[in-house]
């Protein structure tokens, strides 16, 4: 975004010149934008955040589409979809898929108490549940879901230093690292969801070009059948995973 851009959006925020200047120096000390303004736009909304919680990237859109696509295919069929979105920080996907989706069963899980926060502000307003815990912990032993979407952390612990400064330096560490090679979240999921996944169900995961091969195969080997997403535009990657129907 231009410089320009930033202070026309920091001059909507705060009209004042006096109360405009502390968000301005804030901005120059190298604060995120989104933590001065208390948002961050995705999906065609403005999601709320705060500081220390991951700013939602747009790539990450292209969950969005899969899941709403996914959920939406449900709904059609007369049956409500129920949808879960794990490692959620303020629950992007989950809040827009809600507004797109107000039929929707929408559950967000977060570790971080910052971020189930700030996912509460934003989703459960619309009607969504948001716990906090690890992983699937917080869900009841019951609970089964049709789409289960997870933008975990895959950077790998030695590279979290070389991300941009407004990263590293202000969003919380557990939002980003993903342990030795990045994918040990994803590895704990592909491990994890199939007694979550009601039948004919999928797992959407955020991944890389890069680790994409390597995601594959930490769900293949645990009989899930694996398709790998795109979107260049976006430069976005995902893992879409079903479990694998056994031989007749």
């Amino acid at each position: 975004m231009f410089a320009e851009d930033e202070a026309e959006l920091l001059l909507d925020a705060e009209p004042d010149l006096a109360a405009l200047e502390p968000l301005v120096a804030r901005r120059v000390a190298g604060e995120p934008l989104e933590y001065v303004l208390g948002w961050a736009e995705f999906g065609g909304l403005r999601v709320r955040v705060t500081p220390g919680v991951f700013v939602p990237r747009r790539r990450t859109e292209l969950l969005l589409r899969l899941a709403t696509e996914a959920a939406s295919t449900l709904w059609a069929a007369k049956t409500k979809p129920r949808v879960l979105e794990l490692c959620c920080g303020a629950a992007p996907v989950a809040t827009a898929l809600k507004v797109r989706l107000p039929e929707a069963s929408v559950t967000a899980i977060d570790i971080d108490p910052d971020a189930v926060l700030v996912a509460r502000e934003n989703l459960e307003p619309l009607g969504g549940t948001v716990h906090g815990g690890d992983l699937f912990g917080p869900l009841a032993p019951l609970a089964r879901f049709d789409v289960i979407v997870a933008n975990a952390p895959y950077v790998p612990t030695a590279a979290v230093r070389n991300m941009p400064r407004e990263a590293r330096e202000h969003e919380h560490a557990v939002a980003l690292d993903g342990g030795d090679d990045g994918l040990e979240l994803h590895r704990r999921i592909a491990a994890e969801a199939a007694p979550r996944l009601a039948p004919g169900g999928l797992v959407l995961v955020e991944t890389s070009r890069r680790q994409a091969a390597a995601d594959r195969r930490a769900f293949e080997a645990l009989d899930w059948r694996v398709e790998l997403a795109e979107d260049d535009e976006l430069d976005a990657t995902a893992v879409i995973a079903r479990r694998a129907q056994p031989a007749r």
